[in-house]
């Protein structure tokens, strides 16, 4: 109750202090949408901080328990806020806060469930966990008993990790991956201790440096035996994760303000599939090779540009880009963001995970070197030629993910809290349905290529369901995007070997969430800018602005939609004729 009050009191304070202000200071703090809830978010961030700061034991009862009392702590100080004096910004973030709040308490509780299903194998957890909580206050021990302790430890260990190979005990991906981190806690109030103590109490590392490295030597084979127990690796060198399974992707949509069945969004990704077909028909058309899109998607990967020139081809892209988005108005470039982006060179390690360029506060060029063989050289060049990039440099860069880094940290920067990729991913992806339709590919071999990553997005939303729905492996959704999307083999193993992986455990949503948020924006444009309430300009900069949220909470910021305390998602962005939005 004590931090309870304290919140409360705090909350006060800040409302007294700017009611006593001259009033050309609350004139200038008006153009703050509000005060007390914005206020309540940065508080929780650093209290949070402090807890994980100070209890550092990953998968600890401790930890998890005293985190779970943050967040309660933290729901009953909303609840003492009156929710009808907010104005509208303070009720959004007043919502999604509360959300946020009860997802934490719900995946906390889930941890719970997943440590439990493991902790009989670790009977030792506790006297682990007890020793490294008496060092954090500095306590004497004594270093003998310390030493014989993990001594004998390190035997318990080992005769559970003899007894763990000799039986046929089954576990989940997802209780494996538990084990591990459980584990690697252990590590790390092992070493807490150790290093604590080991130089500064000459008895403590005469007695505890050898037990110590052999205790923590015993912990990684015994991790290690856990690991055994994934399921072997398909011909790709993928290890599949978990597939979620209906009923969580129901609470995650739910979280994200998508109040739409996994069944109709697939229906949704369809749709838009479909219409990318008849498009790309179009312009494999235009060029000379009939229906056969897949010959025209072949001949546009060709155009790929010499070793060493991709640097020079995405300035120029970039450039085409930004001037047409000048030209037309769209958005407020700030001078600083347009200066201060730059470029890095994609490490082949990482670009077995990310086959294509990405952005944020520079853009990173995917594209071989010396050290790929030329079958993955030239699966390189052929996904990332220009036509290809020319659909999604705007994307990485501005008005892309450069400008979202750029502006999430100069407005309500507190909403990071909120950070979605509806929000993230949707903002750069809606800017390639927008450019689409202003006319921004010149050629059929420009159109081919924004079609290509726009049905891939379509693929992302189709190969996701079906594997979290349990339809699909992660071979067939590499072969989906092979022999219906049109990628590179290679490029195709690398796009599903991230997300669909062992250890990936969460945002099962990323992949879908492009080309949702994209519609999400669309629509919102339609209802403001083509319905004539907002300027282009006006429409992004307002988006922008408001920084990360679910796109239904920027929609009513926007159009002042009447919110209550107990709003649920209903914002249905989506029906037969919103194919008309989009076309």
């Amino acid at each position: 109750m004590t931090h309870i009050v304290k919140i409360k009191g705090i909350i006060a304070l800040i409302l007294f202090v700017i009611s006593t202000l001259p009033s050309s200071a609350q004139q200038e703090l008006s153009a703050v949408p509000c005060q007390e809830v914005p206020h309540l978010i940065q508080q929780f961030t650093a209290d949070r901080r402090a807890v994980n700061r100070f209890y550092t034991v990953g998968m600890s009862p401790e930890r998890r328990e005293r985190l779970i009392l943050l967040y309660n702590d933290y729901l009953t100080a909303l609840d003492g806020l009156d929710f009808n004096v907010l104005n509208q910004e303070c009720k959004v973030d007043y919502l999604l806060f509360r959300r946020n709040l009860n997802e934490y308490i719900r995946f906390a509780k889930k941890e719970e469930e997943e440590f439990k299903k493991v902790v009989t194998w670790f009977p030792f957890a506790d006297s682990v966990y007890a020793l490294e909580k008496k060092r954090r206050r500095g306590a004497s021990i004594d270093a003998k008993r310390v030493a014989i302790y993990w001594n004998n430890l390190a035997k318990e260990v080992r005769q559970l990790n003899e007894r763990f190979v000799e039986s046929d005990a089954q576990f989940t991906t997802g209780e494996i991956l538990t084990a591990k981190q459980t584990i690697a806690g252990f590590q790390t109030a092992l070493t807490s201790v150790f290093e604590f103590y080991n130089g500064y109490d000459p008895s403590f590392t005469w007695w505890a440096e050898r037990p110590y490295k052999q205790l923590d030597s015993t912990l990684s084979r015994f991790a290690t035996q856990f690991e055994s127990k994934l399921p072997p690796a398909d011909q790709n060198g993928i290890i599949s994760r978990e597939p979620v399974g209906r009923d969580e992707l129901v609470k995650l949509f739910t979280y994200e303000m998508i109040p739409y069945t996994p069944e109709e969004i697939y229906e949704i990704a369809q749709k838009e599939m479909a219409w990318c077909d008849q498009e790309l028909i179009k312009a494999s058309r235009e060029l000379g090779f009939g229906d056969d899109w897949r010959k025209a998607n072949e001949y546009v990967k060709e155009q790929y540009v010499d070793p060493g020139k991709q640097p020079e081809t995405i300035l120029r892209l970039y450039n085409e880009s930004i001037d047409f988005i000048k030209s037309n108005d769209l958005i407020t470039i700030p001078p600083l963001a347009e200066e201060t982006w730059g470029m890095i060179m994609m490490t082949p390690q990482r670009q077995r995970y990310t086959a294509f360029f990405t952005g944020g506060w520079e853009i990173s060029i995917s594209y071989p070197t010396n050290t790929m063989d030329i079958d993955q050289r030239l699966m390189s060049m052929r996904g990332n030629n220009p036509h290809f990039s020319r659909a999604t440099v705007h994307h990485e860069l501005i008005p892309g993910h450069n400008l979202q880094f750029f502006m999430r940290d100069r407005y309500r920067t507190y909403r990071s809290e909120f950070s979605t990729p509806f929000w993230m991913e949707g903002w750069a992806l809606y800017w390639e349905l927008l450019l689409w339709d202003k006319k921004f590919p010149q050629t059929p071999e420009d159109r081919i290529g924004m079609l290509f990553w726009r049905r891939h997005r379509c693929a992302r939303i189709i190969f996701s369901l079906n594997f979290h729905l349990g339809k699909w492996t992660p071979q067939q959704c590499i072969d989906y995007l092979v022999d219906e999307v049109g990628h590179e083999r290679e490029n195709a193993i690398s796009e599903i070997r991230g997300p669909l992986s062992a250890g990936t455990r969460g945002a099962p949503l990323y992949q879908i969430a492009y080309l949702l948020g994209g519609i999400q924006m669309m629509h919102m444009k339609k209802e403001l800018v083509d319905g004539g309430q907002l300027s282009y300009r006006d429409f992004h900069d307002g988006i922008i602005k408001l920084n990360a949220m679910p796109m239904e909470m920027i929609r009513a910021v926007l159009t002042g939609r009447p919110l209550t305390k107990e709003y649920k998602t209903q914002w249905r962005f989506y029906d037969d004729n919103d194919l008309k939005i989009i076309k």
